[in-house]
């Protein structure tokens, strides 16, 4: 071990060994795991004596937290174990340095952690496209004003809109497990950059891990970040998702918009003024969002440096589980906001009544009725809304002798709109039954979007429970296997 604690300058021990040590819970039961696979590995390829690997195995099988203690002023974790295990078989710890640095040890208990909370994000995208589907299945037909930057834009509906966070949601679910599947890739038998002489299949140890491959450049295993940057910002791209829908939310759910409600439990009621509850899910979902954006500028700015420098993972260890858990946390959060939403169909309609997000489509009914180019037909219609809305009045108030008479202004003729036509193009479900291409709101292409995401959503649980139950796999055989070496030893 390197470092004592006569030698250690106490201001190292607080700024570095305290950062690392507070990391230890993280990384605990995989250092167990990585220990455990090293010296059963030791043990079959004949370099440690029996006596030694069942004295490591014990201790090990029975190393807690508490057990280790983690204390800073040991050095950082493995130094922690290192000193625990020394006090309670002397000189037999001294066979975990065999073939391994301490850094492989750690690197290795990372990607152990690291997948397992990176499975459970999957598994929370998976409900939350699930939620999505489904509350946009029970508002699939019901209207509102669709809108860009606040304004009315088209006629479309809930189920429609909902949607379009789903498919976002399963992208980053998909790319999420491309990232566990980074992660299950072993470094063990790495070294510090070019392996060991005493291990020539590094395969043996991977497979007691449960990782499905080994990284193929010894020195790239022990030093590769890009994985890490993938993930961080895949989670940010999960949350930005999330946080655009609750900050639609908040504004429709505002008295003044009033066009949704959410549950009760999600909000929290004002101490001071009782007329309010305020949004406070949507703000712990906004929020988190800016915590995430912040990891992936942590990560690449402790990744700019030489290569093979230890301060690029070091702070990962600590930064990668809680980003990892505040993702988790949040979209189970913005699950629940979902799935007990409701919508106040009544101010929907009365919102689309009263706005004129009806025009483009009475300027394509021109267009295609008029013989009028897109252009013409646009400034028409606009010249219309503008002077209705001046008026106080809404796109029910659009009349054929008001298109007419603005026409015989610019262009200096009438169009004889028809009234059946102009009546089709101002109704909003008329409008939203025209919407029968792939991807748009009417029942048809619906439905074909809900069954998608909805199987989406289920491969993407099925994907992420079947990596969860490999690795859990592993990990009982990995223990059994140790405590069966030492069984037998002992009978």
């Amino acid at each position: 071990m390197t470092g004592t604690r006569s030698s250690t300058a106490p201001e190292l021990v607080s700024a570095g060994f305290g950062y690392e040590s507070r990391g230890a819970a993280t990384l605990h039961d995989g250092l167990n795991q990585a220990d455990l696979a090293h010296v059963l590995d030791l043990l079959d390829r004949g370099i440690i004596p029996l006596p030694a690997a069942v004295a490591l195995l014990r201790v090990v099988l029975d190393a807690t937290m508490d057990s280790i203690g983690y204390d800073p002023a040991d050095g950082e974790p493995y130094n922690s174990r290192e000193r625990a295990f020394a006090a309670q078989i002397g000189t037999a710890a001294g066979w975990l340095h065999a073939g391994r640095p301490r850094r492989e040890a750690t690197r290795v208990a990372f990607r152990l952690d690291a997948r397992r909370r990176t499975a459970r994000v999957v598994l929370a995208a998976a409900a939350l496209a699930r939620a999505l589907t489904e509350r946009a299945g029970v508002h699939r037909d019901t209207l509102f004003p669709d809108q860009t930057y606040l304004q009315h834009a088209q006629p479309s509906t809930v189920g429609h809109y909902l949607l379009s966070f789903a498919y976002p949601v399963l992208r980053d679910g998909r790319r999420l497990l491309d990232v566990f599947d980074w992660l299950n890739a072993s470094p063990a038998g790495a070294g510090c950059v070019n392996g060991t002489r005493l291990q020539r299949d590094r395969s043996a140890v991977a497979g007691r891990l449960g990782f499905a491959s080994v990284i193929a450049n010894t020195r790239d295993a022990m030093w590769q970040v890009d994985g890490l940057v993938q993930l961080a910002s895949t989670l940010a791209s999960l949350a930005l998702t999330q946080s655009s829908l609750a900050e639609d939310l908040e504004i429709w759910a505002s008295p003044e918009f009033d066009y949704a409600e959410l549950a009760e439990e999600y909000t929290r009621g004002s101490v001071l003024m009782p007329q309010k509850r305020n949004p406070y899910s949507l703000s712990m979902i906004r929020g988190t969002t800016g915590v995430l954006i912040g990891h992936v500028a942590g990560i690449l700015a402790v990744q700019k440096s030489p290569s093979a420098r230890s301060d690029n993972l070091i702070f990962a260890y600590g930064e990668m589980p809680a980003a990892l858990e505040h993702a988790r946390r949040m979209t189970e959060l913005t699950t629940g906001v979902v799935a007990t939403l409701t919508m106040n169909e009544g101010r929907l309609r009365e919102a689309l009544a009263l706005g004129f997000s009806q025009s483009t489509d009475v300027a394509e009914q021109l267009m295609a009725r008029s013989g009028l180019d897109y252009r013409t037909a646009y400034q028409i219609v606009g010249a219309a809304v503008r002077r209705l809305a001046a008026q106080g009045g809404s796109a029910a108030d659009l009349t054929p002798a008001l298109l007419d008479q603005i026409a015989g202004e610019q262009l200096g003729r009438r169009l004889a709109v028809d009234a059946s036509t102009l009546a089709d193009a101002l109704d909003p479900a008329a409008i939203v039954a025209t919407r029968v291409a792939t991807g748009g709101a009417a029942p048809e292409p619906m439905d074909a979007m809900l069954a998608d995401v909805a199987t989406g959503a289920d491969e993407l649980a099925a994907a992420a429970r079947q990596r969860l139950h490999a690795a859990d796999h592993a990990e009982h055989s990995l223990v059994a296997d140790a405590r069966r070496v030492v069984e037998e030893a002992s009978a």
